[in-house]
């Protein structure tokens, strides 16, 4: 081979162990940031919802009726609507009993939450849940739901502020494992829930 020959072979050797060290550094850098905080999604938070939702609840309206409400289907949108806030949709089955006899009626609900991080737990709590938007069929039901909204906002307060959203586990992945150990609070951004690790 020829020196020029050589000297060809030498820097494509060269630029081949280059770029595998630019590769490696470059998967530590990604793998770095990786470690440093944990997201959730949107999805992974409505999946967990579906999970862990079973709020049934008989609800009295002093001397006028009972109420039975279950909600189903609820669905997260996170920090979309408004700063550091989850809103949730969701439908409500309403079973009443009243002097009138019994009614029954089902209802979509527009919810608003603060999404709450104990460290001690490992757990994304939704409090401060509120009502924002309610409508029922059939319609000759409206005036019972406003009748309703004060007592259904403090059963679904009180319930969520028990039971969390979601769960970090130390037995599901690594970034995962790293956030229930490292976790130092929650960062709302649209669309996904970001847990900081301590440095």
């Amino acid at each position: 081979m020829s020196r020029l020959g050589h000297r060809q072979h030498a820097k494509e050797r060269h630029e081949k162990v280059f770029f595998a060290a630019a590769l490696v550094v470059s998967g530590l850098l990604v793998g770095c940031n990786q470690l440093t905080q944990y997201t959730i999604s949107e999805q992974e938070i409505n999946q967990a919802l579906e999970k862990r939702n079973n709020f049934s609840k008989d609800i009295g309206l002093p001397g006028i009726a009972d109420a039975h409400i279950v909600l189903t289907n609820l669905a997260s949108q996170i920090g979309r609507e408004e700063p550091n806030k989850v809103t949730l949709t969701g439908d409500a089955r309403l079973d009443m009993n009243s002097l009138f006899g019994s009614q029954k009626a089902t209802m979509k609900l527009k919810l608003k939450a603060l999404p709450v991080f104990d460290k001690e737990k490992g757990a994304i709590y939704l409090q401060e849940m509120e009502v924002v938007d309610a409508t029922v069929t059939p319609e000759k039901m409206q005036s019972v739901l406003q009748t309703l909204l004060p007592y259904l906002n403090q059963s679904l307060r009180s319930y969520f502020n028990q039971r969390p959203a979601y769960v970090l586990r130390e037995d599901s992945s690594k970034g995962e494992a790293l956030a229930k150990k490292l976790a130092k609070g929650i960062e709302v951004k649209p669309g996904e829930i970001v847990i900081p690790f301590t440095n």
